[in-house]
């Protein structure tokens, strides 16, 4: 996705967010090779289940291939109960015994539902930028093959909601969300129970994703509820290139940002 550079009559590119993917990673770099005319840079977050390896990566970017998040993912060919913690299964349990959770047969036709919980979400976290998604951009998110939502209602009414992606053998949980009532009742565990029944012979992998922020601590929240979820762990690379290494330059020192570290180095603070 192109965006303008801040202050300049420049663009630059970045993945879509959470993750990129690509059919065949090892032409990766000759279509990156023919944007040379195009952005100044490019930022992305590689696919953790993607088909390549970090000598493929490199060719494609000049400038930056390190680890970034380690996602913790599940490999369904186990027993569930053989990895979820038994904390997630006790409150998984309790859940259950009071939310419904059912697979939508129309995400779509939840758009309404589904907005509403997420700004919600929006509100209790101060989320910004590329996180806090438009209404217009669930309507076309929720339109894409590959995704699945489940619902979680009590006594009839809209409580939480989970969207996942599922590509190949690989099902990607991309966001959940609760009202007040949602978490009270902790519909995300049941949820995310239901996940893992629903998914067992459809899919051999889930990815749960990594912990919160660009640094992710081992100790968040976040990051311990997604563990106890799972039996393993990918890699997902940070990887930079720069097409325009004089622009590059150029805006990085009319901003007074020579010297960061950080990728795009002009960029530096956008999350603060």
């Amino acid at each position: 996705m192109e965006r303008e550079i801040p202050g300049t009559d420049s663009r630059d590119a970045m993945g879509c967010y959470p993750i990129f993917s690509c059919r065949d990673w090892s032409r990766l770099s000759d279509d990156l090779d023919a944007l040379h005319k195009g952005p100044v840079s490019l930022i992305l977050v590689a696919d953790p289940f993607g088909n390549y390896s970090e000598e493929i990566l490199r060719r494609a970017f000049n400038e930056l291939v390190v680890p970034f998040k380690e996602h913790f993912v599940a490999d369904l060919r186990h027993s569930t109960n053989s990895f979820v913690s038994k904390h997630h299964q006790y409150y998984a349990r309790k859940a259950l015994a009071m939310v419904k959770v059912e697979v939508c047969e129309d995400p779509p036709g939840k758009i309404e539902e589904w907005s509403e919980l997420y700004d919600l979400l929006v509100a209790r976290h101060q989320l910004k930028g590329v996180k806090a998604f438009s209404r217009a951009s669930f309507v076309k998110q929720l339109s894409v093959p590959g995704i699945v939502m489940l619902r979680a209602t009590y006594k009839g009414e809209p409580i939480g909601a989970h969207l996942w992606c599922v590509q190949g053998d690989v099902a990607f949980s991309h966001l959940v969300a609760s009202s007040v009532v949602g978490y009270k009742l902790m519909a995300a565990y049941a949820l995310a129970w239901t996940a893992l029944e629903y998914f067992t012979g459809k899919v051999q992998w889930i990815d749960w994703g990594a912990g919160a922020g660009l640094h992710a601590e081992s100790t968040d929240g976040l990051t311990r509820y997604k563990r106890n979820w799972a039996n393993d762990t990918r890699t997902a690379y940070l990887c930079g290139r720069i097409f325009d290494h004089a622009k590059y330059d150029e805006i990085s020192r009319q901003k007074g940002l020579a010297s960061s570290s950080y990728f795009p180095r002009y960029r530096a603070g956008e999350f603060r």
